[in-house]
């Protein structure tokens, strides 16, 4: 296992402590290891390992930013992607997303389940994929992060399922 595969586990990791407790993910935190990985890839291999941290950074903040922007994701989660995109550059950052979508898919049943929501959502979603089909894609606030208020998912989590199936798959 590599030093990029120990920090980008490290990383989603520590982030689930604080998502978990105060369902806020530090920027110290992100940015701070965004920063780090670019700085050891530019150390250790030079203009091209800049190139691939910078990338990975860039396509993990714009495979969740439409969530993000449709207020259906906190921008901590947009930036601990973004994060493990540094550290594992471009094309791993996008299994990341694809594991972490389903992940997170497979939590939120579990909870919904757990809280007795399951119809509760399931009624949301058809109500939100109608409302999108009459008027377009744009945020339904009454089912955004600040207007929902059934369970919620500490992102963070399936971050980390979806950045450690990856690295393990890998």
């Amino acid at each position: 296992m590599s030093a990029t595969h120990i920090a980008a586990g490290a990383l989603v990791l520590l982030a689930c402590i604080p998502d978990l407790r105060i369902r806020r993910i530090p920027n110290a935190l992100t940015l701070g290891a965004a920063g780090v990985a670019i700085a050891f890839h530019a150390a250790t291999a030079g203009v091209s390992g800049l190139a691939v941290s910078a990338g990975g950074w860039l396509v993990g903040a714009a495979l969740f930013f439409p969530i993000f922007a449709l207020r259906g994701m906190g921008a901590a989660d947009v930036k601990l992607l973004a994060a493990v995109g540094a550290w594992l550059g471009p094309a791993q950052v996008i299994w990341v997303a694809l594991i972490t979508s389903v992940a997170g898919g497979v939590l939120g049943l579990l909870i919904a389940l757990f809280y007795g929501y399951l119809r509760t959502a399931l009624a949301n979603l058809f109500s939100l994929l109608m409302q999108w089909r009459m008027s377009g894609i744009r945020p339904v606030e009454e089912m955004t992060l600040s207007g929902h208020r059934g369970p919620r998912l500490a992102y963070a989590v399936p971050i980390a399922v979806g950045t450690l199936v990856t690295l393990w798959l890998k």
